[in-house]
């Protein structure tokens, strides 16, 4: 018999990877069969997962996964602006060298998954290893993991985005320029390209013409 806990896990991987899409039904009745344990526990894991928003729950509707709420994303990107930009400015010039050398294999790692084709999901786990090192290097390893809390949204976006072969690439350039400019403690460099890599596809009109059918209205 599978435990509530797993359950959620099972769930929560499966509408991050996009395996069950945004606006999709989630049956009571199957997941009880799929998971060999009666309804009410069943209830209880979509009510916790309705709270973490990656359900909607609908009285006498049934239960949809959440739709990908871009107002959530862009508070998340504007928060993530903010602490990364005093993040690395505080690393620039003067990154120690063990973590310059962690970044650098990152960024190799990035580079190696374009070229084989290894896909987003392999990629976004290196994007999220770049910036949770500078978090770290920081000594802000704490306020990364707030942010893990409540990016149920912006995971997905991300994910959407990175469906484009092309993006992967300029994502790892933009790192890669990121890093130098870091070691160059050039901070209006910063700055400038960072504003750029966190908020260019949210303001661009390109999502929301291509996924509008995941998106909360």
């Amino acid at each position: 018999m599978t435990s509530k806990k797993e359950i959620m896990s099972h769930l929560k991987q499966e509408i991050l990877s996009l395996e069950l899409k945004p606006g999709s039904m989630i049956s009571e009745t199957a997941l009880s069969e799929r998971f060999q344990l009666s309804r009410t526990p069943i209830r209880d894991v979509l009510k916790q997962l309705s709270l973490e928003q990656y359900v909607d729950i609908y009285p006498k509707k049934g239960n949809l996964v959440s739709y990908i709420d871009l107002e959530s994303v862009e508070q998340i990107i504007y928060l993530r602006n903010v602490l990364e930009k005093e993040i690395m400015k505080s690393l620039a010039g003067n990154i120690p060298l063990k973590g310059l050398h962690e970044l650098r294999n990152n960024l190799a790692q990035q580079q190696k998954c374009i070229e084989q084709a290894e896909g987003a999901e392999v990629f976004l786990q290196l994007d999220d290893q770049f910036h949770r090192t500078m978090f770290g290097l920081a000594g802000r390893e704490f306020l990364w993991g707030v942010l893990q809390q409540f990016n149920v949204h912006y995971i997905r976006y991300r994910k959407l985005h990175m469906l484009k072969d092309e993006k992967l690439a300029t994502i790892q350039q933009e790192h890669q320029q990121l890093l130098d400019y870091i070691v160059q403690g050039d901070t209006a460099g910063i700055d400038e390209l960072l504003h750029h890599h966190l908020r260019a596809d949210i303001d661009s009109m390109n999502f929301q013409e291509h996924f509008a059918t995941y998106i909360k209205k």
